[in-house]
């Protein structure tokens, strides 16, 4: 999420009402008049807004957007009225099992409006598909910047970037602190077995996609790295909430100095379980100086390896101060985490060859997902270190 306003470049018949309705796709590098098609499949404007009229009141005015930034479930930016409103719903089409849970997005948000972790109001969920063809939930825009591809340019100096990294580990042993108990989450998941669980779930997802992707191409490192997990699954481990997507860019920092994290996004995967998967998959995505250029330029900064931000090392000594968690078993984490990620990106394959996605990025992971694989060999051998 950005904080750019949203557009109103192209108008919606407003069937007669007298008020303004705007609906526009932001869109995406090469998409030409796909855009327009792809957001018809996700939303139909005046079911969205007579549902929003009677969940949050009647409004006046009514304006759409298609936020193109996103490459899993889908985000709607809406002004309804006088407020700036973000819709969460799944990508059109068939998704693999478990994947795209907004509703369960929607569940750990708002439970934890009242707690120390930064997230966005929630406002309501709808499990009626006859709205937009699935579930979604709506909550209130938060205002900030998300650090994608670049650094804002009032973080360009080296004790802002330094507490960029610290707000960033900092908010992460918050959530890891939450009593669940006390938010009523004390039944979000299964604990015992998560980090098991977790090599099994995203085996299954590879298979998933590859019921497809694998008349295209064959991906040899994946297989060796499922082996690899499953051998050396850590015996003991600690049980917290964890956020399942936890990274720079799925978090917003405020719109002044020093940095803020002010929210916490893309929730859908998190559940109960053993919070060390959340910071290896947080360091998975942290470039340090020297590190090889990503498999996937795309989903990966570089700007951390620049002067002040903290390395992968800091950031472990400042969690661990924090929590109380000792960061053990490193190799299997972050081999772990960039197999999810690989596995995220074989089914965004899949969803390119089903012509159910008009994200640019989805074909690139022909090449990308087998990239990822050879990345996972070179931390299993130690050949990429913390």
């Amino acid at each position: 999420m950005t904080d750019d306003a949203p557009g109103s470049d192209t108008a919606a018949d407003g069937e007669g009402r007298g008020d303004d309705v705007h609906v526009a796709d932001a869109g995406r590098e090469g998409e030409g008049s796909h855009g327009d098609d792809y957001l018809a499949r996700l939303v139909d404007p005046e079911r969205l807004r007579a549902f929003l009229d009677a969940e949050l009141g009647p409004a006046e005015s009514f304006a759409l957007e298609r936020h193109p930034e996103g490459h899993s479930n889908e985000t709607l930016f809406v002004t309804h009225g006088d407020r700036d409103l973000v819709v969460r719903r799944p990508p059109p089409g068939e998704t693999a099992e478990t994947a795209h849970d907004v509703l369960r997005e929607f569940r750990v948000v708002d439970a934890l409006g009242d707690t120390p972790v930064p997230v966005p109001e929630t406002l309501c969920a709808c499990e009626d598909e006859s709205v937009l063809g699935a579930d979604f939930f709506v909550m209130a825009r938060t205002a900030g910047d998300v650090l994608r591809g670049a650094e804002p340019v009032r973080f360009a100096a080296p004790d802002r970037r330094r507490r960029v990294g610290e707000e960033l580990v900092d908010t992460l042993a918050s959530i890891h602190s939450v009593d669940p108990g006390a938010v009523g989450l004390d039944d979000f998941g299964r604990p015992a077995g998560f980090t098991d669980r977790q090599v099994d779930r995203w085996s299954r997802q590879f298979r998933w996609a590859f019921e497809v992707t694998a008349d295209e191409r064959e991906v040899p490192a994946i297989h060796e790295t499922t082996t690899w997990l499953t051998e050396h699954v850590p015996g003991s481990r600690p049980e917290t909430l964890v956020h399942g997507d936890y990274k720079l860019d799925n978090v917003m920092f405020g719109p002044g100095t020093p940095p803020e994290l002010v929210a916490v996004f893309d929730w859908e995967l998190s559940t109960l379980g053993d919070p060390r998967t959340d910071l290896g998959w947080m360091l998975s995505f942290w470039h340090d100086p020297g590190d090889p250029e990503p498999a996937i330029p795309e989903l990966q900064s570089t700007f951390t390896a620049r002067e002040g931000y903290p390395r992968r090392r800091d950031l472990v000594d400042r969690y661990e101060a924090a929590t109380g968690i000792e960061y053990e078993h490193d190799r299997f984490y972050r081999t772990l985490a960039v197999y999810k990620l690989a596995a995220l990106g074989e089914m965004f394959f899949r969803r390119h060859l089903e012509g159910n996605s008009d994200d640019p990025l989805y074909p690139k992971m022909e090449a990308g997902v087998p990239a990822l694989g050879e990345r996972c060999l070179r931390i299993i051998e130690g050949d990429e270190g913390l």
